[in-house]
């Protein structure tokens, strides 16, 4: 099954890098998120530095967001869904081919940004590394429960208006264990135990997810 999986993850990849740049539009939302807040916020850099690990993982989230819509929706609209389903790849490892290609177009670049955003919320070194850590963790699970979003509102016509409002309660445990962390460090206490709730979190939503999200499409295909 490595090579059917392999070769959709390629293919989700190659769609994401032609598909009008939704990577390039998440990365730019996340830039200006990151740029709005220090000018609304003021100079005081003492508050930037405290306010930076939950507008920046606020904002991370947001902009991943801009693409989850198209996760599955393309493959529907062209019938590839279909076709997909009656692969021989099941469809709980398809699902989690999407949620992997979503994550390196999209949630590995907005945390690879993130050091640079977190320069401008003066945010120390060892804060700004324990941001780094726990958007590279967290994400996942961004991608993973975006999947069961755009799974269910896959046959709605304007499922992308609706996406957001299931999501965004899910995601709120990762935004509170990844703001969390790096506020312990600003604190000067070691952030592993909100990184370990991070972690955890995570990765049962992206162990989950796939059969979820599998179990959507396929509700969707034989309504």
């Amino acid at each position: 099954m490595s090579g059917p999986f392999v070769t959709l993850l390629l293919r989700d990849l190659k769609l994401a890098a032609r598909g009008g740049g939704s990577a390039a539009l998440a990365l730019s939302f996340f830039a200006l998120v990151a740029t709005l807040v220090p000018l609304g916020v003021g100079a005081d850099l003492n508050l930037l530095a405290r306010v930076a690990g939950g507008v920046l993982w606020v904002g991370a989230v947001l902009a991943a967001l801009l693409s989850l819509d198209r996760l599955f929706q393309g493959d529907f609209e062209d019938g590839s869904l279909e076709l997909i389903a009656l692969s021989p790849l099941p469809l709980e490892l398809a699902a989690l081919a999407k949620i992997l290609a979503h994550w390196l177009a999209t949630g590995l670049a907005l945390t690879l940004l993130s050091p640079l955003l977190a320069l401008m919320f003066n945010l120390p070194g060892n804060a700004m590394r324990m941001l780094f850590v726990s958007l590279l963790v967290g994400t996942p699970a961004v991608s993973a429960v975006g999947a069961i979003g755009a799974s269910l509102t896959l046959s709605l016509k304007r499922g992308g208006l609706i996406l957001p409002l299931i999501i965004l309660p899910l995601l709120v445990p990762a935004v509170i264990f990844g703001a969390g962390a790096v506020g312990a460090v600003l604190d000067g206490i070691a952030g592993g135990g909100a990184l370990g709730l991070l972690a955890a979190f995570s990765g049962a939503s992206v162990l989950l997810s796939p059969f979820a999200a599998a179990a959507c499409v396929r509700l969707n295909l034989s309504s």
